[in-house]
C-alpha cells in the first residue's frame, strides 16, 4: 500500500493546488476527487484518438469533430487549427498509439506516431515521409466535440538542403525509436483486479513522488520504483532491471548518477488518469539551469501496489523557461502539481 509519506505528499499537493483551482470538497491536482465518469466512456475517449489524428492527416477540421473555439498549441505555442504544425505536413495517421483515457474529466491523453512529409529546405523538394512522435492530449466538451488541442511533436533531425550532412545526434529520430517498439507493453493496458486499485488521489500522489525524486536530486531521496521498474524516453530504454539493456535500474540510476541534472520540474500537469488500469499521464518541464535549456515532455506512469513499474515519455529540447501554452504564468513557475486548468 501506499506508504506514510505518500500520505503527507498528498495533503500537501491538495493544499497547494487550492491557489490554482476553485474551492470543492476534496480536490488532488485541481480535480474534485467526487466528480462523476462523463457520458463518453474508455472506447469513446479512444476512439477520438484515431478521429483527431485522421483529421490531421487529411487536413479537414469539420464542425462534427470539432468545437468553434477549439484551441489548438503544437510545442507551446498556439496555432490556428487545420494549416499549421503538423497539421501541414502529416501525411499519414499509421503508427504507434499508447491511449490513457480519462472518463472522470472527459481528456485523452496518448503517446503515438504519424508519418510526416517535409521539404529538404524552405523552396526544396518533399523529402520521404519520416514517423514523428508526438505527446497528445485532447479535451472532449460535453457536446461531444474536441474543444482543446495540446501536442508535443518530436520531429527528425532534417537536412536544411540536398548537400547537408548526416544527422548530428547520436541516437535514433524519436519517431523512428518508438515505432520500432512494435506496440505498447501489454501491462499498459491491463485492468487491475478492483481490489486491488489505487484511487486518483493515490494514482497522482505517486507520479507526483517521481518528479519530486527526479528533481534536485540528492541520491539519498524517495523513489517510488519497483525493483523491475522499466523507462523508455523517446523510445529508448534510458533504466531498467539486468538483462534490458540499461546501465542501471530506475532506482539506482538516481541513487548514482542523476545527482543535481535536474534543478527543476514545473508546469505538472495531470492530464489524465486511469484508475482501472492504473495508469497517469502528465505534461511537465524538466529544467537545465546551467546549460540553460528545458525538456519540454509528455510521460505516463504505470503504478503497481504503490510503485511505478514502467514509465514512457516523448520530449523534445525547449528554450530554458519556455511554458506550455495552457498555464498562467504563475502556474508556469510553479512545481506543484495540478490539473490542466
Amino acid at each position: 500500500m501506499i506508504r506514510q509519506i505518500r500520505l503527507a505528499s498528498a495533503l500537501a499537493v491538495m493544499a497547494a493546488t487550492t491557489a490554482f483551482a476553485a474551492p470543492a470538497a476534496a480536490q488532488v491536482a485541481g480535480v474534485p476527487l467526487d466528480m462523476e465518469p462523463r457520458s463518453c466512456d474508455r472506447a469513446c475517449l479512444e476512439s477520438y484518438v484515431e478521429r483527431y489524428l485522421q483529421a490531421m492527416s487529411d487536413g479537414e477540421v469539420s464542425d462534427d469533430l470539432f468545437a468553434r473555439n477549439v484551441r489548438f498549441t503544437e510545442n507551446g505555442v498556439q496555432m490556428p487549427l487545420g494549416d499549421e504544425g503538423l497539421w501541414a505536413t502529416t501525411s499519414s495517421p499509421q503508427g504507434y498509439r499508447l491511449i490513457v483515457p480519462d472518463v472522470v474529466t472527459g481528456q485523452v491523453a496518448a503517446l503515438v506516431t504519424v508519418q510526416e512529409a517535409a521539404g529538404s529546405s524552405a523552396t526544396g523538394p518533399t523529402l520521404e515521409s519520416d514517423p514523428v512522435g508526438i505527446s497528445l492530449r485532447l479535451r472532449i466538451d460535453t457536446d461531444g466535440k474536441i474543444s482543446e488541442v495540446e501536442q508535443i511533436a518530436a520531429r527528425p533531425e532534417r537536412p536544411l538542403g540536398p548537400n547537408a550532412g548526416p544527422p548530428s545526434s547520436p541516437f535514433p529520430a524519436t519517431g523512428e525509436a518508438v515505432e520500432a517498439l512494435g506496440s505498447p507493453w501489454p501491462g499498459y493496458l491491463e485492468a487491475v483486479p478492483e481490489a486491488e486499485r489505487h484511487t486518483r488521489a493515490e494514482l497522482v500522489e505517486v507520479a507526483s513522488a517521481y518528479f519530486e525524486a527526479v528533481e534536485r536530486n540528492t541520491g539519498n531521496d524517495y523513489y517510488p520504483f519497483t525493483d523491475d521498474c522499466l523507462r523508455y524516453e523517446n523510445g529508448i530504454i534510458t533504466a531498467g532491471p539486468e538483462g534490458s539493456g540499461a546501465r542501471a535500474g530506475c532506482r539506482e540510476q538516481l541513487q548514482t548518477t542523476l545527482i543535481g541534472a535536474v534543478t527543476s520540474i514545473r508546469d505538472r500537469r495531470i492530464v489524465a488518469v486511469d484508475v482501472e488500469r492504473g495508469v497517469v499521464f502528465a505534461f511537465a518541464f524538466f529544467d537545465h539551469r546551467p546549460i540553460n535549456w528545458s525538456w519540454q515532455l509528455g510521460e505516463l506512469f504505470k503504478v503497481e501496489n504503490g510503485d511505478i513499474s514502467r514509465i514512457e515519455a516523448i520530449f523534445i529540447r525547449g528554450p530554458y523557461g519556455i511554458c506550455s501554452g495552457w498555464s498562467t504564468y504563475e502556474q508556469c513557475r510553479s512545481e506543484e502539481p495540478m490539473d490542466v486548468r
